[in-house]
């Protein structure tokens, strides 16, 4: 099992600060929820693990039985071994069918095409019926799924989504969280950023919660995601109940 650990992370963009002092471990074999309002840094400490960003600031180590690697010291290719990112709007290629899509996640573990079976990514992610469609004839929620495949097509040992439920409906939703939890069982680490706090109570392991860019809180979601907590950071007002599958927010 191997574990990420992110210490004093700090990130700029465009002159603004977006991440202060950032510190917390994430480990492997997880569903780890990150939440937090609008504005408070999920997205970025996401594209700033797999190296999309690049800290002003702190340390992001990813330590394993046998080896510990500074994240952002590595190269693309290295990094892409070990992460894979799915973005809450990724970029899809024109003119490509989905099969070719989802192949572009073999490339770090190849330097050209070539005839790899992708097929039980597609089944994975509910789109093998769509294989030979082009991306650009396809809904929101089926392009979101498409770069799901693709991420699980690397094949690496952690996989990080960037709001994964955006576009896809409530069935699709419920699937995506299942298929995540069941990864997560299988021992990858799985670090999602998530809006709605009710999906985290349901199916996270761990939650941290951002605020202002910094960690206000961490731990096991039934007991971190209170009502006075949401009252305090997101400024709303809730109230607890149990269900069968455990307490909600309404």
């Amino acid at each position: 099992m191997s574990v990420l650990r992110i210490r004093d992370l700090t990130v700029t963009l465009g002159g603004q600060r977006i991440l202060r002092g950032v510190s917390t471990d994430l480990r492997a074999g997880s569903l780890v929820a990150v939440v937090g309002p609008n504005g408070s840094g999920k997205s970025t400490l996401l594209r700033t693990v797999v190296g999309i960003h690049r800290p002003v600031a702190g340390t992001i180590v990813l330590e394993s039985d046998s080896a510990t690697l500074s994240l952002p010291d590595l190269p693309h290719r290295d990094r892409a071994l070990l992460l894979a990112m799915v973005e809450q709007d990724s970029a899809t290629p024109a003119g490509m069918t989905v099969r070719d899509v989802v192949a572009l996640g073999r490339l770090p573990h190849r330097r050209w095409f070539d005839d790899v079976d992708v097929t039980p990514h597609l089944e994975r992610a509910g789109v093998a019926g769509l294989a030979d469609r082009r991306v650009e004839t396809l809904s929101g929620g089926e392009r979101q799924r498409v770069h799901l495949a693709r991420a699980l097509a690397q094949e690496t040992s952690w996989l990080i989504l960037d709001e994964p439920t955006n576009h896809l409906d409530l069935a699709a939703q419920r699937e995506l969280l299942r298929l995540a939890r069941d990864l997560a069982g299988a021992g990858l680490g799985v670090v999602a950023a998530l809006h709605d706090l009710n999906h985290a109570l349901a199916h996270a392991d761990d939650v941290v919660v951002l605020r202002g860019g910094a960690v206000h809180a961490a731990g096991a979601p039934a007991e971190i995601l209170s009502p006075a907590l949401v009252r305090e950071v997101w400024g709303a007002e809730v109230e607890a109940v149990e269900t069968r599958g455990g307490p909600r927010l309404v």
